[in-house]
């Protein structure tokens, strides 16, 4: 039994099981609440109101970004990423 929320299976299955893009997206998603809790960047504004940040201060931004995830409320359009073969 895991403690830890969300789940992986729950992350994955919002990146298509692509645990880097998982890594991206969350990382992408982490660094705009450390940018709005530090008042630098307009861009993590329109994503989450100040009010769920502050509601949420006691969360490091990492857990932050994964529960949006699990959640749907952070995505990717799949159409968008550019993917090169190696």
């Amino acid at each position: 039994m895991s403690i830890i929320e969300p789940k992986i299976d729950v992350l994955l299955e919002k990146t298509d099981n692509d645990r880097f893009l998982l890594c991206s997206l969350a990382s992408k998603r982490a660094h705009d609440i450390n940018d709005m809790l530090r008042g630098q960047r307009d861009r993590a504004i329109q994503l989450q109101t100040a009010v769920e940040i502050a509601r949420a201060s006691d969360k490091k931004p990492l857990s932050i970004a994964f529960s949006e995830i699990a959640r749907g409320d952070v995505s990717y359009n799949p159409e968008s990423i550019d993917v090169k073969n190696h």
